[in-house]
């Protein structure tokens, strides 16, 4: 898979999925210990993407849930971080497409402070609402209301 030289984003077509695989090709050791010393080495680093803090959360967030929900694993969030974490995506587009994906429903929290928006109601926890707003469709099963099946439908198959 090559891609030409330019921002990695242009040169792949903005794939997302090819530029994962040509940054992992660039990474990887000639074994596995070789790759497991380069992981190690960077670590400590400070180098982010050009993110704000609260998208970086977001996305730490949801990703981990990805791999502990099949997992049966529950992890509970301080109800101050998923709020933060909803408010954020609830106004962008910027990483994942929550914004558009919400939008003519009210999705209203029943662990915390967290409400947007107004049309049909689709209210659940907090981290359930996050979840489904960045497209998980199988979160949709925890919400309830009036609204829950357009967002279900608005997620896709995930």
């Amino acid at each position: 898979m090559r891609c030409w030289r330019t921002s990695p984003r242009v040169r792949c077509r903005f794939d997302f999925d090819k530029q994962v695989a040509i940054r992992l090709a660039e990474q990887l050791g000639a074994t596995p210990g070789e790759t497991l010393e380069r992981f190690r080495r960077i670590v400590p680093s400070t180098t982010k993407p050009p993110l704000p803090a609260i998208a970086m959360l977001g996305e730490t967030i949801v990703h981990g849930e990805d791999i502990r929900r099949p997992l049966g694993i529950r992890r509970d969030y301080p109800i101050g971080v998923v709020t933060e974490t909803a408010q954020y995506y609830q106004g962008s587009d910027l990483v994942v497409v929550a914004k558009g994906r919400i939008g003519g429903l009210r999705l209203v929290a029943d662990d915390g402070p967290f409400t947007t928006g107004s049309g049909l109601l689709v209210s659940g926890r907090t981290l359930v609402l996050v979840m489904a707003m960045t497209g998980r469709a199988t979160y949709c099963d925890d919400l309830e209301g009036d609204g829950v099946e357009l967002l279900r439908s608005r997620c896709g198959t995930t």
